[in-house]
């Protein structure tokens, strides 16, 4: 049932989808919203200028359901961009992101906005499975149940993009930080100045596909990009980007799971 914001109906749930490169996979990535339990959603699909029919085919996606919403942006800007004209466009009360090639499980909307209306959360996301192109499940990764800005965002990114949701009521009208690789880890941590926790959710609600068109696969390239969320975005003096980046290692090298979470995020 849709609810009434500042005297409108609006859908509950605003699914945010940037996509690039992805004709070949995003019609799965749609039928598993479509597929969720909870039907008051809207989709965002923001194409990044791709150079296949990924435009295309998210049209003909439209065309077929009223709750699809596609847009795309003047010129290829990077995933920031593209998630922060749907989050510009929405108007659900949640927002929710997937990347157009990974899925959700059917609960997953379901179970996670009762998940945070019984915590109390304005800021969730949840475990997840990694799949390989060809749909082979390669383990599943956890998150922390429940950590605040300070301990430990600025040394891990233990959150999932294609799991987070936002309650906009509590956070406003956040916009992902203007960077092109990181972006989803600058956006947790912007959030995380509004609101004092992100909360985890052990359940398994969402499958990310692991492929080479991430963003991250030149790693010295996302170092680079690490230090400047760190030190430009963040505003850290040196020697806390310094222990930031300690602490990021040693998380990637010993912690159990994060040392398994997604190294990235799509373009």
């Amino acid at each position: 049932m849709s609810q009434t914001i500042n005297g409108a109906d609006r859908p509950l749930v605003s699914v945010i989808m940037p996509a690039y490169r992805s004709a070949d996979v995003i019609a799965q990535s749609v039928a598993s919203v479509q597929a969720q339990t909870v039907t008051d959603w809207e989709l965002l699909i923001v194409d990044d200028c791709s150079p296949d029919r990924t435009y295309e085919t998210a049209g003909a996606l439209a065309d077929a359901d009223a709750r699809i919403r596609l847009f795309q942006t003047p010129t290829n800007s990077g995933p920031a961009a593209a998630r922060n004209i749907a989050l510009e466009n929405a108007r659900g009360r949640y927002a929710a992101f997937l990347d157009s090639d990974d899925l959700w499980l059917p609960e997953k909307l379901e179970k996670q906005i009762a998940f945070m209306e019984d915590t109390g959360a304005a800021f969730s996301c949840t475990a997840y499975d990694r799949i390989a192109p060809d749909g082979t499940v390669l383990g599943r990764v956890t998150p922390f149940a429940k950590a605040d800005y300070r301990r430990v965002l600025y040394f891990a990114n233990p959150v999932g993009n294609s799991t987070a949701m936002i309650d906009r009521r509590v956070l406003g009208e956040v916009r992902v930080p203007m960077i092109r690789k990181r972006n989803d880890f600058a956006l947790w941590l912007a959030a995380l100045k509004v609101t004092d926790y992100v909360f985890g959710m052990e359940d398994c609600l969402a499958l990310y596909r692991v492929g080479e068109g991430t963003v991250s696969s030149n790693k010295l390239d996302l170092i680079r990009y690490q230090y400047r969320l760190y030190h430009d975005i963040e505003h850290l003096s040196l020697p806390r980007t310094a222990l930031a980046f300690a602490g990021l290692a040693y998380n990637k090298l010993f912690h159990p799971t994060w040392k398994r979470g997604r190294s990235g995020e799509r373009r």
